[in-house]
């Protein structure tokens, strides 16, 4: 089941054109769907392509799609969030408190803090601001209650650590 993203038009299930949005909601799909049936990284970028990604018609986010998704940045996150896992997965950790390890969390949490962190890791990618914001709203899509803003804290102190340069005063190191 895929989440309706952040700017769906208003009486519609339909998302609005985003395609970076609906690459990082698959990506937190396949992230899910790659860590409950142990599928590597490329595998599950094969299936989500063929199956999920891109227009069909009368399909959308309601049928488990994502039609409009920019299919290079989706498969980039779940790339580095894979190959990575075991460097972001321990980033993540320290910015949990000790009560609550990652293996304790919600897999689709998991999955989304893990697509978050991957995207964080990219120094070239988009604005921390942008990424946590992104982030947020799929976590809106997928929770309610307090888990989208632990989500966010997370991510916020992660993105401190990988790109303190972006936070000003902060400085590097």
């Amino acid at each position: 089941m895929m989440a309706k993203p952040a700017g769906t038009a208003p009486g519609s299930t339909a998302p609005a054109a985003r395609p970076r949005t609906s690459a990082r909601v698959a990506a937190v799909q396949a992230l899910f769907q790659a860590e409950q049936a142990q599928l590597g990284a490329e595998r599950v970028i094969d299936e989500f392509v063929r199956h999920r990604l891109g227009a069909m018609p009368g399909s959308g986010f309601d049928d488990g799609r994502a039609p409009d998704a920019n299919v290079p940045l989706f498969g980039r996150i779940v790339r580095t969030a894979t190959t990575e896992q075991d460097t972001l997965d321990a980033a993540l950790a320290a910015t949990l408190s000790a009560d609550w390890p990652m293996e304790r969390l919600d897999p689709v949490l998991r999955a989304l803090l893990r697509a978050g962190a991957a995207e964080l890791w990219m120094t070239d990618g988009p604005p921390v601001r942008v990424v946590i914001n992104e982030y947020l709203d799929i976590a809106h899509g997928f929770f309610d209650g307090e888990i989208p803003n632990m989500a966010n804290g997370v991510l916020d102190r992660l993105a401190r650590h990988l790109r303190p340069g972006e936070f000003p005063g902060q400085g590097q190191g």
